[in-house]
């Protein structure tokens, strides 16, 4: 076991009911002045009792990071990198390609996630406490996967939070601009060193394949990014003409490019997605299948109120183009939006717009991205596939 920190954590009343409820993050405000480096392993202590052990950030509002509910082994880290990738190749049956192998709290490692594409890694390091054990971390992974390359994408605004710099960097072996990947049956090039996320949005996978199933008829991708529903569409033999649209010119060249990789015909347009479906809606033109999938419209609490109105007008817009019989696959990846929220803000815009639509399915991130219970915030990503009755 872990030789015991010399640090105490003593929890308020309001931090201990925290913990007690399942919750793995403790905020400044619930926690008594710590004596403790920053990003070290600290003793977490309530009414005189031992009650686990957890990170310690002297910088961010998220003070602790629950590690365990008990003294942690010298080998907790490798370990629990090699449970996680253990879950993704033997339980989800993810042995290559690209999926998540590690996803933060939800897999026991606060602030630490993974991606792999193909024989690439590329991680992302958002707590001091996981930033120091960056060493251990790559030597674990290529003791397990023996990767081509291990990429750091620590570029996100998350990070000066916990003091860190922002940087792109690789960490071990060599890492290409791009690299090849399959998502179902459509290859895809993606650029690990500048685009979405690690790359692309691996939580939307399955969502993706999904909607190439479901698509019939004329098909509207709107915020398609890299093309990631479009193509799925584009490849179904029930489906005509494929429109894929977003406001990034950079997103809709990687998006041609994928095209054309998969011999797949998909008509891009470089437009704000608001004022394409207003127009769209003017011009009387209809579709059958549609697919919503915008960017976090609310990034803080604060924000909720713009979002409601966003998430709703481009709902409102999108089940006015869909013909009778048309599905929508809608999305939400803000955390700070509910599922019930975002489930009525959608009901509230096919009632002002005098549509009856049914609920075909709810869904979720992609199973290798899994949801921690008793920590809402692993599960930020909300769909809904919407049929329009008339």
């Amino acid at each position: 076991m872990l030789a015991s920190p010399m640090s105490e954590a003593i929890l308020k009343t309001r931090g201990f009911s925290r913990l007690e409820s399942g919750h793995p993050w403790i905020f400044k405000s619930d926690v008594e002045p710590v004596e403790a480096t920053n990003g070290s392993i600290v003793d977490v202590v309530a009414k005189g009792r031992f009650l686990g052990q957890a990170f310690y950030s002297e910088h961010s509002e998220i003070t602790l990071r629950m590690l365990s509910r008990g003294a942690l082994a010298e080998t907790w880290l490798a370990d629990r990198i090699g449970a996680a990738i253990h879950f993704r190749e033997e339980t989800l049956g993810l042995r290559s390609g690209a999926c998540r192998l590690i996803h933060g709290e939800s897999d026991g490692l606060p602030g630490l996630i993974v991606d792999r594409y193909g024989d690439v890694l590329v991680l992302q390091v958002l707590a001091a406490a996981m930033e120091s054990r960056t060493g251990e971390i790559v030597d674990a992974l290529i003791a397990r996967l023996k990767p081509r390359g291990i990429l750091a994408r620590n570029d996100v605004k998350v990070r000066e939070r916990e003091g860190l710099p922002r940087e792109v960097k690789t960490l071990w072996g060599d890492v290409p601009a791009s690299v090849e990947i399959n998502e179902g049956p459509v290859r895809l090039t993606v650029d690990v060193v500048n685009g979405q996320k690690t790359g692309t949005f691996l939580d939307q996978s399955a969502n993706h394949i999904l909607f190439g199933k479901l698509a019939r008829g004329r098909v509207l991708d709107a915020f398609c990014h890299d093309g990631g529903f479009g193509l799925q569409a584009a490849l179904n033999p029930a489906t005509g003409e494929v429109r894929a649209v977003d406001i990034s010119a950079e997103a809709l060249v990687r998006a041609r490019a994928n095209a054309a990789q998969n011999s797949l015909r998909l008509e891009t347009i470089e437009a704000n997605v608001f004022d394409f479906l207003t127009d769209e809606v003017a011009a009387g033109s209809r579709y059958d299948t549609i697919a919503l999938d915008p960017p976090a419209f609310a990034k803080t609490k604060g924000a909720r109120e713009a979002a409601w109105r966003g998430y709703k007008e481009i709902n409102r817009r999108a089940l006015q183009l869909l013909e009778p019989g048309g599905l929508l696959l809608t999305c939400s990846c803000s955390y700070h939006v509910s599922e019930d929220d975002f489930e009525a803000v959608v009901a509230d815009a096919a009632a002002d717009s005098g549509i009856t639509a049914q609920i075909i399915e709810r869904r979720s991130q992609a199973a290798d991205h899994p949801v921690r219970l008793g920590m809402p915030e692993t599960r930020y990503l909300k769909a809904l596939v919407i049929r329009k009755i008339e």
